[in-house]
């Protein structure tokens, strides 16, 4: 769908959408999504350009969507996640030990979820600079 004046029919499901947020450490943040989750490599910043931010982006290969990790190495932001920013994957059976234990490995952390609804379906697990990962056993729809 194109976009129309007035911003109607703006994001239909075949528009792209990008996460973008800061990390501290782009290196943890690839090891914890890409070695830990599974997603890929996208793209990545490969020379310092002075006023350039630094960036990584992974995702599954030909989706509509990534995260863009950032850092401004110059004005580096303090990432400030809540207990309730969330990046919930629908796996749509159980979520497997040896998947949370991988992530863990890979430098994340096994929390409690701030909405008990998760730990009920699932397990949340802290990434690097504190944003959380739901890996929720139900599907979605």
């Amino acid at each position: 769908m194109a976009y129309r004046a007035g911003g109607v029919g703006v994001i239909d499901s075949t528009t792209h959408v990008r996460v973008a947020r800061p990390s501290r450490d782009l290196a943890a943040a690839e090891r914890f999504y890409v070695h830990g989750l599974g997603l890929t490599v996208l793209w990545r910043s490969t020379e310092r350009a002075p006023g350039e931010h630094d960036l990584l982006m992974v995702g599954p290969p030909g989706a509509l969507w990534h995260f863009e990790l950032t850092r401004d190495p110059e004005r580096p932001l303090e990432p400030a996640p809540t207990v309730d920013d969330l990046f919930v994957v629908y796996l749509g059976g159980p979520v497997e030990e040896s998947l949370v234990d991988r992530l863990v490995a890979c430098g994340g952390t096994r929390v409690r979820a701030h909405n008990p609804y998760w730990d009920e379906h699932g397990v949340t697990v802290a990434d690097p600079d504190g944003y959380r990962l739901v890996l929720c056993s139900r599907t979605w729809g």
